[in-house]
């Protein structure tokens, strides 16, 4: 078994961090006001099932989904992405152990995808300038055939007043699980995990649990600064299909 496979299962636009790299073995753990899921959770997913998201497409965002998307239809080999890639490090090794997939990194931070774009080149790996909001909204009307879907330490948010500004409290939140495919997601913030299998539980009944591991590893510059700092990370991953 591959080591990403082992090492089991859990980043992004508003939801993405910093363009500097993390420092190894330097990272203060999560401080928030929250002490367990936000008590608001329910009643902001359930709205957002029932209501249109319309926000425009933005224009960066339409170019380079139309540019990826005909290498999508050209390959026709399943897709794997990683929303948020950063520099890129996940990308590349999900491309190199399913060489058969079509590997997509997806990034907002222009200086992000310029240093993932640095390195080898691997025929079946491509990087995307462009918003997660826009861009899983695309693939979704596209009709993507998504295998497996990375979410890889997103920006927690973690002030009570910005949950709407995480995945699972956004309403782009519908479209991220109609992509479809084996949906892994992971954090150094266990309340994040455990929202977002209570808002699975909300849009898609489905029960996934929370469970701790250990990144023997680590396949992303943010999991091994974390795990050299000594913080406990958590996962989840569900089927989607």
């Amino acid at each position: 078994m591959s080591t990403i496979l082992s090492a089991g299962i859990v980043d992004a636009h508003l939801i993405e961090g910093t363009d500097a790299e993390p420092e190894i073995g330097h990272s203060s753990p999560v401080s928030s006001n929250q002490q367990s899921n936000h008590r608001q959770l329910a009643k902001i997913v359930s709205k957002h099932q029932k209501i249109s998201y319309l926000r425009p497409i933005a224009t960066f965002s339409r170019s380079e989904f139309d540019r990826i998307d005909e290498i999508v239809n050209a390959s026709r080999s399943s897709v794997i992405l990683d929303s948020g890639c950063g520099n890129g490090e996940s990308s590349r090794s999900f491309a190199a152990a399913f060489p058969d997939k079509l590997v997509i990194g997806i990034d907002k931070s222009d200086a992000r995808i310029a240093r993932a774009e640095v390195g080898d080149t691997l025929p079946n790996l491509h990087f995307v300038h462009g918003d997660c909001v826009d861009l899983w909204r695309l693939a979704v009307q596209a009709r993507w055939p998504v295998w497996r879907h990375l979410l890889l330490y997103p920006n927690p948010w973690p002030k009570a007043k910005h949950l709407q500004r995480r995945w699972h409290g956004h309403p782009v939140f519908k479209h991220l699980l109609a992509l479809g495919g084996c949906l892994e997601l992971r954090s150094n913030w266990e309340i994040y995990v455990s929202e977002f299998a209570a808002a699975l539980e909300i849009a898609a009944a489905k029960y996934v649990p929370v469970k701790r591991f250990f990144a023997d590893a680590p396949i992303t510059p943010f999991e091994r600064k974390y795990a050299a700092s000594g913080h406990p990370l958590y996962r989840l991953q569900v089927q989607l299909d």
